[in-house]
């Protein structure tokens, strides 16, 4: 089952590789006047993964800008931290931070849990390396994503808890699939055809990680954690016919009795990656409140 699930994998990478780098110009709010990003190569336990890295303007940022590290929706399985451009311009022009997009690796090819480990190496990196090389202010830092890249983005605040080799200020959890531990099929969505299917969901979760017994693993399934006392802040946003909404609500409700400053936000009328889907008059008051939520963070007392 699992060789048959590496072969829908590879598949859908195939089918989705043009369809998910194309946004909308309607979707592109701020920033769309700051330069390219710079491109550089993070090294990691488990290898060099690329960065995108986006300046704001140095008129408004200051010398030392703080740095939002973002990670990409993917499933697990797709590999294209560009769709994400769109994002990233708008948080480092609102925001005034230096933002980096990571491309870090999928399965088949890559399985659990090098995705979590790249994700974690590349904010460490961020956090002391980057910021001395490159002008950031690494004790000023923030993670987030979309999708398998707000898994992600538990997955380095949990190691960052256990580690203490930095701290997070924020984390921005965007509809993100949290339980992989649960069939695909007793999961409830709220129209007839949800983007993310089951059995779409099913080809994902399989693909990156093949052993079931594995899947309750908090870097897997953070939603199943139970130790979620000292996480960073989260910004928690799901979207209502999401298959994976369930997860991501419960998420926060469990953050929040955990003793987590939290912010929910469920968007309405919407489904899984809307942020690139649109229509815009919902996705610009969602890109500004993970603006404001990073400016926050950023000016907050230590």
């Amino acid at each position: 089952m699992a060789i048959t699930h590496d072969i829908a994998a590879r598949l859908v990478q195939t089918l989705l590789s043009s369809r998910m780098v194309r946004v909308s110009d309607d979707l592109r709010f701020a920033g769309q006047d700051l330069p390219a990003p710079v491109t550089v190569q993070i090294p990691t336990s488990v290898g060099s993964t690329r960065c995108d890295i986006y300046r704001p303007d140095p008129a408004l940022a200051g010398e030392a800008p703080p740095v939002f590290v973002n990670f990409h929706g993917s499933g697990y399985v797709v590999r294209h931290p560009e769709q994400d451009d769109h994002i990233c311009r708008h948080l480092a022009a609102e925001a005034g931070c230096v933002v980096l997009n990571i491309d870090y690796w999928t399965a088949p090819q890559h399985r659990f849990p090098t995705a979590p480990v790249q994700a974690y190496e590349a904010c460490e990196w961020a956090a002391k390396q980057g910021a001395a090389e490159h002008g950031w202010d690494g004790g000023r830092l923030a993670v987030g994503g979309h999708s398998a890249g707000g898994a992600l983005a538990t997955g380095v605040c949990r190691t960052a808890r256990e580690h203490g080799t930095f701290t997070p200020l924020l984390q921005i959890i965007d509809y993100a699939p949290l339980d992989l531990a649960a069939d695909p099929a007793t999961k409830h969505a709220r129209t007839r055809r949800p983007l993310i299917s089951p059995l779409l969901s099913r080809i994902f979760t399989s693909t990156y990680l093949p052993d079931a017994t594995r899947r309750r693993d908090p870097l897997a399934s953070p939603g199943l954690a139970t130790d979620l006392a000292d996480l960073p802040p989260a910004l928690v946003i799901t979207a209502e016919y999401d298959l994976l909404r369930d997860e991501g609500d419960a998420y926060a409700e469990a953050l929040a009795a955990a003793g987590v400053p939290v912010v929910h936000r469920m968007v309405e009328g919407v489904d899984h990656f809307f942020t690139h889907n649109g229509p815009p008059e919902t996705v610009r008051p969602v890109f500004d409140l993970m603006a404001e939520q990073l400016r926050a963070a950023f000016t907050a007392p230590a």
